[in-house]
């Protein structure tokens, strides 16, 4: 099973190497869908995308870019195979 999952994600400082550097982290908004093909997932994946950042409706259309000072993060859809996780990643990254 693919779950189609809608995520809270913003930018986390990562570390001052290389004049500094940022990662993306998300924070589960809740699962929208199961589908049974990966290809009809991500499709579907990738028109809810479209909805969420429309220019003249959807939950990102006053939020600041994630590059902000302001922000407090954007919605995006993603697809995982059998589960969607809470947050992510998982373990902080490191430089390399």
């Amino acid at each position: 099973m693919y779950l189609v999952s809608v995520y809270l994600q913003d930018l986390a400082y990562g570390g001052p190497e290389e004049g500094g550097w940022y990662y993306t982290v998300g924070e589960l908004a809740r699962t929208v869908r199961l589908f049974r093909s990966e290809d009809k997932a991500y499709e579907y994946s990738r028109r809810l995308n479209d909805k969420l950042n429309s220019r003249t409706f959807g939950p990102n259309l006053d939020r600041p870019d994630m590059s902000s000072v302001l922000s407090e993060g954007l919605y995006f859809a993603e697809v995982h195979e059998d589960h969607a996780p809470k947050y992510f990643p998982e373990k902080r990254p490191r430089y390399e």
